[in-house]
């Protein structure tokens, strides 16, 4: 939808125009999976779609949240902003982000009438919660002149994500969302918060997102066992080295206290986090000197990692991987997102993009029953307004 059309649908909505227009990107992590709960580093970077928010005060003593992807209409008095819906309702996303503001002693004492949009694909593992959550964060501290910084404001969401969604996040999704800058992607340490903007320079080379059409589910809990099969092995490490996450330890080191992960489980899920930092290391280093064919090569390694260690691919994720690896001209495919369906993430030179698109669509088609879809990524801004 064009801004025009987002404005006419709040008129319609609130039979009012709206007052303010914001927008926050969804994220495709180029590599680096599932290593941010465990503090080590991602390689995500801001997207050209995304949600939008629209907003004006009300009258009343009350929030309403509408959206126009979703039928349900939330109606909530000021004084029911800290409390979770029931249900898993979608609204959870952005009063959670609210609730959060009121933690930190920011009162609300206005109503308003806020109308979502989203053009992030649900369930593509592309981040459609972390855009709703970053968007409604910027917006109220913009709105009630919080002054909190991008980081603040993700740190916000993840809260939010944790505590109102029920799924253990890490910060990955939130800070790309709120630290997106256009054609760069975010080196981001997830211990320490401290990040480089790296540009992304692919001459002839395009980032092809392909949707399963196998919508992931965070909330269903295998989300979270990983979580805790990661802190079974923190905490087994620690017996014979003290360490505070798996990603403190290099391979070398891994290699001389894996002995103390008795469970078998958590043993691979280790091993996955830190073969992944270490392939996110070298892919930056490789995109920073322009090997773009090493960097298409570590993406592969991880999603094999992904695959067998990790076991969050799933067979329509793993299929869409494997079509891509046979076609000449893709450098690397693999698994983006926490998994268990969305998407996969490629880079494909320019003249391989046809063939890739038909031959990778039709394996897919053939082995799943599904039919994918193709995005070719655009890099976009973090969170910001809208003028209009």
């Amino acid at each position: 939808m064009t801004i025009e059309q987002l404005k006419s649908a709040y008129e319609v909505a609130y039979q009012k125009s709206a007052t303010d227009i914001f927008f926050s990107p969804g994220r495709v992590n180029l590599i680096g999976e599932h290593t941010d709960y465990n503090g080590g580093f991602v390689f995500p970077c801001a997207l050209s779609f995304g949600t939008y928010l629209l907003m004006a005060p009300n009258n009343e003593q009350k929030i309403n949240f509408r959206s126009l992807n979703i039928d349900a209409v939330y109606s909530l008095e000021l004084t029911q902003l800290t409390t979770p819906l029931p249900n898993k309702a979608w609204a959870n996303y952005p009063l959670g982000v609210i609730a959060q503001f009121i933690k930190r002693g920011v009162s609300i004492t206005q109503g308003y009438d806020i109308l979502f949009w989203g053009n992030v694909p649900a369930g593509a593992g592309l981040s459609s919660s972390a855009a709703m959550e970053v968007v409604t964060a910027f917006a109220f501290n913009e709105l009630l002149g919080t002054g909190y910084d991008r980081t603040e404001l993700a740190k916000i969401g993840q809260a939010s994500e944790h505590e109102f969604a029920g799924v253990m996040c890490g910060i990955m999704d939130q800070f790309a969302s709120a630290q997106g800058k256009k054609d760069h992607a975010i080196y981001l340490n997830c211990d320490t918060l401290a990040f480089d903007l790296v540009p992304v320079k692919l001459e002839g080379i395009k980032v092809v997102i392909s949707n399963t059409h196998s919508p992931h589910h965070l909330d269903s809990g295998a989300y979270n066992d990983r979580v805790r099969q990661c802190q079974l092995a923190v905490q087994q490490i620690s017996a014979v080295r003290p360490i505070k996450n798996l990603a403190e330890l290099l391979q070398a080191d891994f290699e001389q206290v894996e002995h103390a992960i008795t469970d078998e489980v958590a043993h691979r899920r280790a091993r996955h986090v830190v073969g992944e930092v270490q392939r996110t290391k070298d892919a930056v280093e490789a995109l920073q000197q322009g090997n773009i064919e090493l960097f298409g090569k570590l993406m592969t390694q991880s999603h094999i990692s992904l695959r067998d260690d990790y076991e969050v691919t799933g067979p329509e994720l793993d299929a869409l991987a494997e079509a891509a690896w046979k076609v000449e001209g893709v450098l690397g495919s693999r698994m983006t997102g926490g998994g268990f369906g969305g998407c996969t993430v490629s880079l494909v030179r320019d003249e391989a993009i046809p063939t890739f698109l038909e031959q990778v669509g039709a394996e897919y088609t053939e082995k799943t029953g599904l039919k994918a879809d193709f995005y070719i990524a655009e890099i976009g801004d973090g969170a910001h307004r809208v003028n209009a």
